[in-house]
């Protein structure tokens, strides 16, 4: 490691990179073919970024905005074409993100053949948790997501029901794009997606580890 403070990642990160439909019952929630030998990758860039005591901002364009609950995996140190049996040395630790997403406007992008930025890249689309040790998390694909929409539960899913589990991510996505130390890759959402309003109060926790809270604004 470099030596940086990564408890404040959100502050220096370079990129923040997602996985979509690793879960197989939010791909069917959506009516989204299921992936079965590679991951579906887009990007976020470091202005996606809120801390819990800012707001999430609604886009002027958006009518839909969805809540996606997801581990985050902070990476330590970087490198290209990383070895699956490899992978876990590069972690530094994890973090409860959220992905918001414009949702209507990912359905006409999907429409039209066009890349995802206006749905998935705006400002304030990636909320994120404190800094969660990888010492605190003996294995990632142990934990239980939840998230409740004004104190409603919306979303409760375990991280073993990923597809493609985080050793094979860091490795397939160093292979394409170097990860860098500070990067956050978003590991993909379980079923419930809904859309949330002006107003309301997200939370969001990983059982035993960590919890945040939003409110969502007008921009």
């Amino acid at each position: 490691m470099a030596g940086r403070n990564l408890s404040c990642f959100w502050e220096w990160g370079r990129k923040i990179v997602c996985v979509g439909r690793n879960y197989a019952d939010h791909a069917r929630e959506l009516k989204n073919p299921v992936p079965s030998t590679e991951p579906l990758l887009f990007l976020k860039p470091p202005s996606a970024y809120v801390r819990p005591g800012s707001p999430i901002l609604l886009p002027y364009y958006c009518h839909s905005l969805h809540h996606e609950v997801e581990l985050g995996v902070l990476m330590g140190k970087g490198g290209s074409a990383i070895p699956q049996a490899d992978a876990m040395e590069y972690v530094a630790g994890y973090a409860l993100c959220l992905d918001m997403t414009a949702r209507e406007v990912q359905d006409e992008c999907k429409k039209k053949g066009h890349p995802w930025t206006l749905a998935k890249a705006f400002d304030c689309s990636c909320p994120v948790s404190d800094f969660i040790p990888k010492e605190q998390v003996p294995d990632p694909h142990r934990l239980s997501l939840w998230l409740k929409v004004n104190d409603q539960l919306r979303q409760r899913g375990h991280t073993s029901q990923m597809i493609f589990p985080v050793p094979y991510l860091i490795s397939y996505i160093s292979e394409i794009i170097r990860l860098e130390e500070g990067d956050l890759i978003l590991t993909g959402t379980p079923a419930g997606v809904s859309a949330v309003q002006e107003h309301d109060e997200i939370q969001a926790g990983i059982d035993d580890l960590v919890t945040m809270k939003f409110r969502v604004e007008k921009h």
